[in-house]
């Protein structure tokens, strides 16, 4: 009998009768590649560049019935199994080597339903997709991200924050029902009604639970344009600003976001040619209302320390949802570590400013997003996503181009975790690499994770779902 050696569930090699293999391609409304076919190298291909993986088996599902398929297929032959939405998280675990990919990507659809403010999305698309649909509507989906090339699946598993949450709410907060294909093959509708237990891990549990093909997000209306922009800052003014920023953000309505930023100048026509490359610190913001009011708020953000540039202006919303995109371009090396800050203190700021001027390359960010507003709203343990109640997360973006800058960037990151985790209070989960399972349990309190773990037992009691943020039965 014809066999493929595959990768097991445990790393194990695994043969696996070619019949199957070959009824899996024949059961597919979409290809199954092997590394032998067209399109097998552009389809294994994720954001992360530090992960050069290769599937021994990549089904690109166009269908519902493609993911059902490619489950069954795993699960019967004991089969290590990746699920690639976006492709986009930093822990590379849309890929694999020698199992199968489920690769998502080909079921981008966006539905908008304007009367219902209402989106359903499909597994595989990306935010730029979600953005165009609902924005034809004037409507928008409220948590969704910031770059506009991450998948919405991922981004909304985990949590998902972005320009408008503080408005709005989490995508988690804005997610109404899935439709999920669990461990069993088996299709579920989850919400408040349906698999009401399924439902709640979703909102924040990560890809732990089953493969979304289908979510169906409440829109909130928005645009075309907001009040938005960018004030440059000299990294010398860093710590008097910061002190400032940390306090004013907070007096500020839901419907402000400004955040900090401290990375070397990219070449925005904005600033001055000299600027150009330097490390600098960046405020941008967006305001949702009337642009005088919102010129009013900025404006001591403006005083409190002279800026180098800036760019501020009514922007057209999936312009301002795409316009950061170049900065984190798929294929450089990445590895981010992060907290959830208890507070912004002076001396969380002395550290925080200490690494900043010893950024390992040009491309590394210090991302530090003012939160609260609406989340923080919403009791703790009524979705998988904790920590709502912190202000600030911290998330130190660690990007570089070649393999032998691996060791001085990746020493920098993890001095600079360690020497700001006297400040924390758990991580956001769509923040963390592959830091190991003590590490994922930091980004849920004791409850939801105990929870978690009984959600698990129910619906993949083999963790056939173990390519994630894990969460182990």
């Amino acid at each position: 009998m014809r066999t493929l050696t595959l990768t097991g569930l445990s790393g194990e090699s695994r043969l696996v009768p070619a019949a199957a293999v070959d009824a899996l391609a024949a059961n597919l409304s979409g290809p199954l590649l092997r590394p032998d076919m067209d399109g097998y190298e552009e389809a294994r291909q994720i954001w992360n560049g530090i992960f050069d993986r290769h599937p021994g088996l990549i089904a690109r599902c166009t269908t519902t019935e493609d993911v059902v398929h490619g489950v069954n297929f795993a699960r019967e032959h004991g089969v290590l199994l990746a699920v690639k939405g976006g492709g986009h998280n930093s822990a590379g675990n849309g890929s694999c080597d020698g199992g199968l990919m489920i690769d998502l990507s080909p079921m981008n659809r966006v539905q908008v339903d304007p009367q219902a403010r209402t989106a359903q999305v499909e597994g595989g698309a990306l935010l730029a997709h979600m953005d165009q649909e609902t924005q034809r509507h004037g409507l928008a989906v409220s948590g969704g991200g910031i770059i506009s090339h991450t998948g919405v699946g991922g981004l909304a598993l985990g949590g998902g924050f972005g320009w408008i949450s503080r408005k709005h709410g989490l995508a988690v907060d804005n997610l109404l029902a899935a439709q999920v294909v669990t461990a069993d093959g088996q299709v579920r509708h989850a919400s408040p009604d349906g698999h009401p237990d399924l439902f709640w891990a979703l909102r924040g549990g990560g890809g732990n639970f089953g493969v979304v093909t289908r979510f169906t997000f409440r829109c909130v209306p928005l645009g075309p344009e907001v009040y938005s922009g960018l004030m440059v800052k000299r990294f010398e003014d860093a710590g008097n600003y910061m002190r400032f920023h940390r306090d004013y953000v907070r007096t500020l309505p839901d419907e402000m976001t400004a955040w900090m930023v401290i990375r070397h100048a990219p070449p925005l026509p904005f600033l001055p040619p000299e600027v150009h490359g330097q490390r600098v610190l960046v405020v941008p913001f967006v305001w949702l209302g009337a642009e005088a009011e919102g010129a009013r708020l900025i404006e001591p953000m403006r005083q409190a320390t002279p800026s180098l540039g800036e760019a501020v202006g009514m922007n057209r919303w999936v312009e301002w949802q795409s316009g950061f995109d170049g900065l984190v371009g798929h294929g450089a090396r990445n590895y981010w570590k992060s907290h959830h800050l208890a507070e912004l203190s002076d001396p969380c700021i002395q550290e925080i400013l200490r690494y900043g001027a010893q950024l390992p390359s040009d491309e590394c960010e210090i991302f530090i997003p003012h939160m609260e507003g609406a989340p923080a709203r919403v009791p703790e343990e009524a979705t998988a996503y904790a920590h709502r109640r912190t202000p600030f997360v911290l998330n130190i973006h660690t990007r570089w181009q070649r393999p032998e800058e691996d060791e001085r960037c990746l020493a920098w990151v993890q001095a600079f975790h360690q020497a700001t985790r006297p400040f924390a209070r758990g991580v956001y989960v769509n923040f963390l690499s592959d830091e190991g399972a003590n590490r994922v349990r930091d980004a849920y309190t004791p409850p939801v994770w105990e929870r978690l773990v009984q959600v698990k037992r129910r619906y993949d009691p083999q963790n056939l779902f173990r390519l994630n943020q894990n969460i182990a039965p």
